[in-house]
């Protein structure tokens, strides 16, 4: 079980980072006059979406299944002075979770804003920020954490 719900929380990564992107994209560049429905919505959407996805996944690992933040969670004071541990046991979690709430809050925003240019700033910037947060809390290779970009 571990190794499925592993192997689907990596490749879902992907379709989070690129829907990360084309709704911070379609978010900036959308000119419409209007308040209402678009494809920066869309996205937004997609995005919140995969990212909810995304953390049930991942909290499903983190509390259940993953034998590394078992590990960590059994000795944290000797988790946090590892910095492969620490990574998943803290920073990881840390920076996805507000990844999560950034393009909630964004999509949440962007839908109550009063006018075009509004909507585009707050949903730019939030969709942004969650895409830097998503970049920055992934265990690229060569970390001390790192992890194979496509499991196969």
């Amino acid at each position: 079980m571990y190794t499925l719900v592993l192997g689907l929380h990596s490749w879902l990564r992907w379709a989070a980072l690129v829907a990360g992107v084309a709704a911070t994209f379609t978010s900036f560049s959308d000119r419409s006059p209007s308040t209402g429905s678009s494809r920066a919505d869309m996205w937004g959407l997609v995005l919140m979406t995969l990212l909810d996805l995304q953390m049930l996944l991942g909290l499903l690992l983190y509390l259940v299944l993953s034998p590394f933040t078992a590990e960590a969670l059994r000795d944290f004071g000797a988790a946090m002075k590892s910095p492969g541990l620490r990574f998943f046991a803290v920073e990881h979690l840390a920076l996805m979770l507000v990844a999560v709430v950034m393009a909630h809050v964004g999509r949440v925003m962007g839908r109550k804003a009063t006018t075009a240019d509004a909507k585009r700033m707050r949903t730019t910037i939030c969709f942004g920020l969650a895409t830097l947060l998503m970049i920055l809390g992934i265990p690229w290779p060569g970390m001390a954490s790192g992890r194979p970009l496509f499991r196969l």
